[in-house]
């Protein structure tokens, strides 16, 4: 008998399976459709013997101490500051928008103040910000608009920024200093072997059993377990009751380069003329030392394995009436992007989950008092 079985090998299974195994003693058998554990954060080896990201550029960045300190207990860390560039009119600028950016692309040599009063002459002021396009055009208008979001972000959704929610968008900064970092929060930093020896780390516990390439639907009536942690798509759980919710894709097309380093920074993106969105050399994420590169070009696809969540409110209506259901469901617990349909980073899934285990503790220390009582009246 199991205490739990865990659906999905990711962040939010694996932090939950390694905190209630070795915390509380419990009896874990966690289950994943894919070959291998760590979800879309896997990594992996390349036939040129480069460690690259399979699903795409996984970048670690915090300003949670629990969730680092936490995290810190499986890998040591690799410093590591991310900067992105993007191809616009021909040049190589940096993204989030920034000083260097502005004085660059238009052959100027605007001060921090100067860029504040720049900004301010071409932002176009929304009394209501409600979707995506509303964001970048009230804060830097609409030239700028078109060269560094609209293109980049229809390619992604499929959905032109003007129908697509806010929080698309106000999730990239814009900046009056010359701050090139992608990110800004306390912590930043890869997992120095890799974010799979971490998971080999996280579920390495003898209370935690695992099978891979397993659909948890097969096997569900045949191994006993108390309760359910569920991390898959919440509308597959339900079998698609109300219909599908909606989500992007992407196909990965991966290559090996003849030559140390291929780009300037570990991500360049494509806003306007190419079909993929952005291109990632993993050396930079990694600090590899390799006489070859790879690098993986995204291209965003309607179908495929679920990514991103698509932000519309009639999609978080339909979610709401899963959420009902799983609200409604006893002895599951639903956990992560998938099982609650936002677009978390990975330190927010890792967040949750420790708030769930929290959760979790408290119901197991009330129960444990029950049973003794149980076994006394038997005894």
């Amino acid at each position: 008998m199991f205490d739990y079985l865990i659906v999905g090998a990711g962040f939010a299974g694996s932090v939950l399976a390694e905190r209630l195994a070795s915390q509380l003693g419990k009896k874990i058998l966690i289950i994943d459709t894919r070959s291998h554990i760590g979800g879309n954060a896997y990594d992996c080896y390349n036939e040129a013997g480069i460690l690259i990201h399979r699903y795409g550029p996984h970048i670690f960045h915090t300003n949670s101490r629990e969730v680092f300190e936490y995290l810190s207990q499986f890998t040591q860390w690799r410093s590591y500051e991310h900067r992105v560039l993007a191809s616009v009119d021909g040049q190589l600028v940096p993204i989030p928008i920034n000083l260097d950016t502005i004085n660059r692309l238009y052959g100027l040599h605007l001060t921090s103040f100067q860029l504040e009063e720049f900004f301010a002459s071409v932002a176009e002021p929304k009394a209501r910000i409600l979707t995506s396009e509303d964001v970048v055009v009230n804060k830097v208008g609409r030239e700028l608009y078109e060269k560094f979001f609209r293109n980049y972000t229809r390619k992604q959704w499929d959905i032109d920024p003007s129908e697509l929610d806010r929080s698309v968008t106000a999730r990239v900064p814009t900046r009056t200093n010359r701050d090139n970092r992608y990110f800004t929060d306390t912590y930043q930093a890869m997992p120095l072997h890799g974010y799979t020896r971490m998971f080999e780390n996280m579920l390495s516990h003898p209370n935690i059993k695992i099978m891979l390439q397993t659909d948890y639907r097969e096997i569900v009536g045949t191994i006993p377990y108390r309760e359910m942690i569920y991390t898959g798509p919440i509308d597959l759980f339900f079998d698609y009751r109300y219909g599908k919710l909606p989500y992007r894709s992407l196909e990965f097309q991966h290559e090996t380069v003849n030559m140390p380093v291929h780009q300037p920074v570990a991500v360049v993106n494509y806003p306007n003329e190419h079909l993929y969105t952005r291109v990632t050399e993993f050396k930079y994420l990694t600090g590899q030392e390799h006489p070859k590169t790879s690098i993986v070009y995204e291209y965003p696809r309607a179908e495929g394995d679920p990514y991103y969540p698509v932000p519309r409110s009639e999609n978080t209506a339909l979610y709401k009436k899963y959420q009902a259901l799983a609200d409604a469901t006893s002895g599951v617990h639903f956990v992560g992007r998938l099982a609650t349909y936002k677009y978390y980073n990975m330190d927010q899934v890792v967040a949750q989950a420790l708030t769930i285990y929290k959760k979790l503790r408290e119901t197991e220390n009330r129960r444990s008092p029950e049973l003794d009582q149980k076994l006394v009246r038997v005894g």
